[in-house]
């Protein structure tokens, strides 16, 4: 989270110094978007940490693929004019990993996270770097389990946790910067602040022998949660 705001702050300090480049490029192609240009962009931090590792020497060096619950969002844009834009984001996330923490011993988890968010975006600035903020409504819903299996063929146990499905209903507002390295392509970051509607479902405790199946349940829970910090986020942007 440090290192995210680190960074938002240096690009933000970056781009003062080159807020004054001209509007086009070089063949004349603008530099900004205009209105009815759409977006894709990318969460660029897993994509950075690939690149600082790299420059550090680290060998366990990997990028997450999509899907993947590391995976990040995607965001989209629909410039209505120079001063405002719509925006939506989102992330599919999903994964299944085992492992053997001791000898006849094999724990397999596994999760899957959707989240959808819609937002006003507010543009400000006259050169290569612009300022944005606004206000972003959320839904996201995610759920998994823990399964471990253990023990001989003539005392295999199988225990299955199961957490309470969550569904997040989130109000929030950013703010950040954007800037436009090339024509219509811009590296963003952002933090935002908010707070959360949480709807957690009943949970379940399975645990199973040869012989026997026994489970545990407990009840679901509601909570409202502020943000005690801001989340931060690094975009790649490409508009067309």
């Amino acid at each position: 989270m440090k290192k995210k705001v680190l960074l938002i702050a240096a690009l933000f300090t970056a781009g003062l110094s080159f807020a004054q480049d001209g509007l086009t490029s070089k063949k004349g192609v603008p530099i900004l978007p205009e209105a009815g240009d759409w977006s894709i962009g990318f969460d660029a931090s897993n994509l950075l940490k690939f690149g600082g590792n790299m420059l550090n020497g680290n060998t366990s060096n990997t990028l997450s693929s999509f899907g993947s619950q590391n995976a990040g969002m995607i965001s989209g844009k629909k410039i209505i004019d120079a001063n405002k834009a719509y925006r939506v984001m989102g992330n599919l996330g999903f994964g299944t990993s085992t492992n053997s923490p001791a000898t006849d011993t094999t724990v397999t988890t596994s999760g899957f996270d959707l989240g959808v968010g819609l937002g006003i975006e507010n543009r400000r600035g006259k050169g290569r770097l612009q300022g944005v903020y606004g206000p972003m409504a959320s839904i996201s819903f995610g759920t998994g389990s823990t399964e471990t299996e253990g023990g001989d063929s003539s005392a295999a146990t199988t225990r299955t946790v199961t957490p309470g499905a969550k569904i997040s209903l989130g109000v929030s507002y950013f703010a950040g910067v954007e800037y436009f390295f090339a024509p219509k392509m811009s590296l963003g970051a952002e933090v935002s602040y908010g707070f959360n509607l949480n709807i957690v479902g009943e949970s379940e405790d399975e645990f199973k022998t040869s012989a026997t199946t026994t489970s545990t349940k407990a009840d679901g829970s509601t909570s409202i949660n502020l943000g005690q910090t801001p989340n931060a986020m690094i975009s790649l942007n490409f508009y067309f």
